[in-house]
């Protein structure tokens, strides 16, 4: 299989650029023009950090990986689809939290786009040569990172959540940002948090897809916990308080993430080209 039969779709690369294109618009926008935001007080510090780290670590290395992941890097492919997700991730959350502003419709594309671009790039990851590329590294510290992710952060979430349902109210960061839910709430719960719960099972079982997943989400999980500090720098900074455990956890997921992503992407090694999606259905493995 030659490196021009892996590399990305022209589709997706397209969509790939107008996500760099929009959501550089969409941050510059955030941060550089004031008053834009007509969220709660309490939220600005939360988006500005956001777009912050958007700006200037998760739109260059997106635009890099994508460079890579089509000239046939499998490496560069893992890299563009973790920070898509992220991408995905942070629209999402725009598209259904931030109160209504002139880039509504900036935000909805940027979601389809990233949705589409997430899936479709999933579709075609080759997850046998990710396995294969990584097949000696050590499985046991992945599982367990992510289980010990999925733990802690439910942890986080449901000390708010739960004792709210309990007593018939709304839980604290919900009320002061004058929100009717937290849709940070429902994607870590709904969604985030069962997808890494789902990735450490397939990996414990040396499935390829949990190889697969693994990389991806590792990603995802590093920009997103960069992401959440940068907040919670903001935070500090407006005088908000920001509590210990957040900090503590997300620093620490933050840098294990980065330190387990490197061992991942180094062991793949400088050869992974033509290796990095598929193109029959009898490449492909089920999960």
């Amino acid at each position: 299989m030659s490196a021009s039969d892996v590399s990305i779709p022209r589709p997706y690369v397209l969509a790939s650029l107008a996500i760099l294109v929009l959501a550089g618009v969409a941050t510059a926008v955030g941060l550089f023009l004031p008053g834009f935001y007509r969220d709660a007080p309490v939220l600005l510090p939360q988006l500005y950090g956001q777009d912050l780290l958007t700006l200037v670590v998760a739109l260059p290395v997106f635009a890099v990986a994508l460079y890579a992941a089509h000239h046939g890097s499998l490496r560069g492919y893992v890299v563009w689809l973790g920070v898509d997700g992220y991408l995905l991730y942070t629209y999402a959350t725009y598209a259904f939290m931030t109160a209504f502003n002139e880039l509504y419709l900036v935000y909805t594309t940027l979601l389809w786009l990233t949705m589409v671009t997430f899936v479709g790039g999933m579709a075609r990851l080759d997850a046998t040569s990710v396995k294969r590329s990584v097949e000696e590294l050590s499985v046991r510290p992945y599982v367990a990172f992510q289980v010990l992710l999925a733990v802690l952060v439910a942890f986080l979430w449901l000390a708010e959540v739960l004792p709210a349902i309990g007593a018939g109210t709304t839980p604290a960061s919900v009320a002061d940002a004058s929100l009717p839910t937290s849709v940070i709430h429902s994607l870590d719960l709904g969604i985030v948090l069962p997808a890494f719960v789902l990735s450490a099972y397939w990996l414990h079982g040396r499935r390829a897809w949990g190889y697969a997943f693994t990389a991806v989400l590792l990603v995802k999980a590093a920009t997103l916990g960069l992401a959440v500090l940068t907040m919670a720098a903001f935070m500090l900074r407006d005088g908000q308080v920001v509590p210990v455990p957040v900090l503590v956890v997300f620093g620490f997921l933050s840098l294990s993430s980065l330190v387990l992503l490197g061992r991942f992407l180094a062991s793949m090694g400088p050869n992974d080209e033509s290796t990095g999606s598929r193109t029959s259905l009898e490449a492909r493995e089920s999960p």
